[in-house]
């Protein structure tokens, strides 16, 4: 999963989220180092959605309606995968040992 998309879920685990505040939410989680647009946030969140990661409703603020996200229980296993999928990754690049080992696949790939 890319970093925009872990981060993405990572805010909505948070709580539920309209789109402009999960973007500013990551922007703040990534120190201003992902700052995900219009135009890569919301078919991130239709794909997450079709996927079952993501529900969607609809919340009137004064005479605007807004989509609030918020993440399933598909939605949560899938970020402690990726969690678990990047801790391995950090683990190999900072040089701190093999990352934990992972049924059914060896060192080799196989």
């Amino acid at each position: 999963m890319g970093l925009s998309r872990l981060f993405i879920l990572a805010a909505l685990a948070e709580r539920p989220r309209h789109g402009y505040d999960l973007a500013r939410r990551v922007q703040a989680m990534t120190r201003g180092c992902c700052a995900p647009s219009a135009g890569a946030l919301y078919p991130a969140l239709t794909r997450f959605e079709r996927g079952g990661y993501v529900t969607v409703t609809r919340e009137l603020t004064g005479s605007r309606a807004r989509k609030v996200y918020a993440l399933t229980a598909r939605g949560h296993e899938a970020l402690r995968m990726a969690k678990d999928a990047w801790q391995d990754v950090s683990t190999v690049l900072l040089g701190e040992g093999d990352p934990s080992p992972h049924d059914g696949v060896d060192a080799d790939g196989g």
